[in-house]
């Protein structure tokens, strides 16, 4: 499997940091942001495969982040992880295209499998859209890398 492209955003800087550290221990090396500008800031300059995002943040929060990044680039998926969260909050992020939502305290490899799975189905959908785009489906195509076809 290639690199995941993995980013990480948290304004607990000690929590993502120790994230990051265990991630890259088991091969996954991640980039580090901590608040929802800096989040923006970095997918705007190179856009992650996958993104785990908190929720609650000073400033633009998670749920603002998730909102543009799905907009602006559809392709991201997005992983939700806060210790704050609500079951409303969950029902949000899913509704606006959350690609899984977790709660801290969680399991580094629960979360790592997360990540790998989120990470499978980026490929899946981008071979698809390929496949598409081959036999001449290029709407088709289009649909599933926005993602507004589902």
């Amino acid at each position: 499997m290639k690199k995941i492209k993995l980013l990480l955003v948290d304004d607990e800087e000690n929590f993502v940091n120790t994230l990051a550290e265990r991630m890259k221990m088991r091969d996954v090396p991640s980039k580090v942001v901590f608040s929802g500008e800096e989040a923006l800031e970095a997918v705007k300059v190179e856009a992650p495969d996958v993104m785990v995002l908190d929720l609650r943040m000073p400033g633009i929060d998670g749920m603002d982040v998730l909102r543009k990044v799905r907009k602006a680039h559809p392709h991201v998926q997005v992983i939700i992880l806060t210790g704050h969260g609500t079951d409303l909050d969950e029902e949000e992020a899913r509704k606006l295209g959350a690609f899984h939502y977790h709660k801290k305290p969680i399991d580094i490899d629960e979360l790592l499998s997360t990540v790998k799975k989120a990470y499978r189905e980026k490929i899946e959908d981008a071979m698809v859209a390929a496949t598409f785009a081959q036999a001449g489906e290029f709407d088709e195509a289009q649909k599933i890398l926005d993602e507004d076809g589902k």
